[in-house]
């Protein structure tokens, strides 16, 4: 632990589990207050209070806060709740995502409820927008060197899973992009988060009935730390508008697995 983010204060959305506690835990790692959102609270594994609780034990102060992300005026709440915390925000980290249930896995479009296009473009594109949006002047207060990194994935380039999967991804990379243009004049950077395949608690037990392959999966924590170094350097705001992979950040930060080892590039990665 280091308190090289001691004073900071992040937001990350969607991190009671997967890639966004792997962020919120490795941001706590560094010492900053983190505020945390997801709809599952109590003692379980999978919940906002067992995740701020390691926040917090991990060097950090996790803050969670209930939030369906698919409702605008409980994002609304919750910034008004952080506001009455915390004068600014440093980072604001949209990870939120809802898995379609059942999943859309492959198919034609016509194969899947309409609903599916709501879960994961109304939750993954839009409710970052609307989170952006609120956050934003808390964003400026903080001054320059802040920044908003929206996670997307690979799946924004090319074919995975369904088409409503890859239309919310290719958005939120783009709307990444203009953002980063609005964004430049207040010395706050906005940039893509791209994991590889990542063996979040989701795709673990998917893998049981679905004979995955997780061996070369990147794990929470490793997306975390990569992202948090990113966060961290020196020329953030020359990655503004760009999309920055994990295994290309494990490169340039030297950033390893627990187990020392680093998972291998990503095979279907677009040239």
């Amino acid at each position: 632990m280091s308190n090289e983010l001691k004073g900071k204060v992040a937001v990350v959305t969607g991190a009671s589990r997967g890639i966004g506690k792997g962020i919120a835990l490795a941001l706590g790692e560094k010492g900053c207050k983190v505020f945390i959102t997801g709809r599952t609270t109590g003692d379980g594994p999978l919940t906002i209070d067992t995740a701020a609780r390691e926040i917090t034990e991990a060097g950090g102060e996790g803050i969670p806060i209930q939030c369906d992300h698919g409702v605008d005026a409980e994002i609304e709440k919750l910034f008004a709740t952080i506001g009455k915390q915390t004068d600014h925000i440093d980072f604001l980290v949209n990870n939120v995502y809802k898995i379609p249930s059942p999943p859309a896995w492959g198919g034609g479009f016509w194969d899947h409820p309409i609903q599916v296009w709501d879960d994961q473009v109304g939750i993954g594109l839009r409710a970052h927008y609307v989170a952006s949006w609120h956050a934003s002047s808390m964003l400026f207060a903080a001054g320059t060197g802040g920044a908003i990194m929206n996670v997307s994935s690979p799946g924004g380039q090319s074919y995975h899973f369904s088409s409503s999967y890859g239309a919310g991804k290719a958005g939120l990379d783009r709307l990444t992009a203009d953002m980063a243009i609005e964004l430049e004049p207040k010395g706050i950077a906005a940039v893509v988060l791209y994991p590889g395949a990542v063996a979040t608690e989701f795709t673990i037990e998917a893998a049981k009935s679905r004979n995955m392959d997780l061996s070369n999966s990147q794990s929470t924590q490793f997306v975390g730390r990569n992202a948090v170094a990113m966060l961290l350097s020196d020329n953030l705001m020359t990655r503004s508008g760009s999309i920055q992979w994990v295994e290309d950040l494990a490169d340039e930060f030297d950033i390893n697995e627990a187990d020392g080892t680093r998972p291998p590039r990503y095979e279907d990665r677009a040239s």
